[in-house]
């Protein structure tokens, strides 16, 4: 079993069977799993972020699916390619614990995957080097159930191509 597929396994036995589920009850009940695209390693990326100015670098409010917004600090910028496209995404950081967060929406937005865009949380190697792989992207809690308040991702992450890895829309979803 690949560390992909490990990771899958222990997501789905979370969401099934913890209390502290974004799922409701009546949706553990009901749970078979959740959707995703086929692992591609061509997905995955090791970048450096071109990191902001002092004075590009700013707190900025992203609107939430509740009408609220969250502060998040935009921290800098990846520079990649899929398929031959040029793709810039920035990256923000957690204004309090200093976490890497990466809301991005991609062709597959609101069809395949959720309409609101999915999520990569970004693993620091040590060397100025992230981690950017996008068999690891996932749906807010916001796309199960709509008692979560959640980022949406900023026009300036909307990707042009279609990016069929990670997590898929979930079929059973509340209305929100």
């Amino acid at each position: 079993m690949s560390e992909i597929e490990e990771f899958r396994k222990k997501k789905d036995q979370y969401f099934g069977g913890s209390d502290d589920s974004p799922l409701t009850p009546e949706q553990r009940k009901r749970f078979a799993g959740l959707e995703y695209f086929p692992e591609d390693p061509e997905l995955q990326f090791l970048l450096t972020v071109e990191e902001f100015s002092e004075g590009e670098k700013e707190v900025i409010e992203i609107a939430t699916s509740t009408g609220d917004s969250a502060p998040h600090l935009r921290w800098g910028q990846f520079k990649f390619e899929i398929d031959g496209v040029a793709l810039a995404l920035t990256v923000y950081k957690d204004v309090d614990g200093g976490e890497y967060f990466l809301p991005f929406k991609d062709a597959t937005t609101g069809n395949e995957s959720y309409a609101t865009g999915r999520y990569l949380d970004l693993s620091d190697t040590g060397d100025g080097r992230l981690v950017l792989d996008f068999n690891y992207a996932y749906n807010p809690y916001c796309a199960y159930n709509p008692q979560w308040s959640c980022p949406i991702a900023p026009a300036e992450n909307r990707l042009s191509v279609a990016v069929r890895a990670g997590e898929k829309v979930y079929p059973d979803q509340l209305d929100h």
